[in-house]
């Protein structure tokens, strides 16, 4: 079934969300209202047990605004909380360690696993070697072609080897030079 023409809502009902690099900010909620408000347990411990795995500690998130003051870094563990809360059955993360410390990209690690145990479809989209290691999977895309898909040891050894650092814009006129594995 395609999904292409379906907006946001038929799209959560299916079990999909994403998460921009940058996190959506809403301002005007608490985090717990942020949670629960696509959690499918609306219960005040289910927001505690997934702050919890994002590293966040509850007693100081749960009654926080949801603003300007939050951190990048507390922005994207907030968002995938409310994933983890959604218990969705394909995520597509969009760089998940785009403007995180150290701390929160082993906590985001730790959340991707804890998806990917509980039988939810991860769709990492990364420029990042040890991003790239979380997946099973991997495709390789450059201006917009697909290079390569394989194995993730396969897929990260060609981009180690070809791809770091990146000779290539974002531009699709880049197109021709980029050469298909094969």
């Amino acid at each position: 079934r395609s999904i292409k023409n379906l907006n946001v809502d038929e799209r959560a009902r299916l079990g999909i969300t994403l998460a921009w690099q940058e996190p959506a900010r809403f301002e005007g909620l608490t985090v717990s209202q942020f949670i629960l408000a696509s959690a499918r347990e609306k219960k005040k411990e289910e927001v505690s047990r997934v702050l919890e795995l994002v590293g966040l500690e509850p007693i100081r998130y749960r009654q926080r605004a949801v603003d300007k003051t939050l951190s990048g870094g507390e922005r994207k563990r907030i968002e995938l909380a409310s994933i983890l809360a959604m218990k969705p059955r394909l995520v597509m993360l969009d760089e998940p360690d785009s403007g995180v410390d150290i701390e929160a990209i082993e906590r985001i690690f730790e959340a991707i696993d804890h998806l990917k145990k509980d039988g939810t479809t991860v769709l990492l989209i990364t420029h990042s070697p040890k991003v790239l290691e979380k997946a099973d999977h991997a495709f390789l895309i450059c201006s917009g072609m697909l290079v390569d898909k394989g194995e993730t040891g396969k897929i990260l050894e060609y981009f180690s080897g070809k791809c770091l650092p990146c000779p290539h814009k974002n531009v699709p006129e880049l197109n021709s030079q980029v050469k298909p594995a094969g």
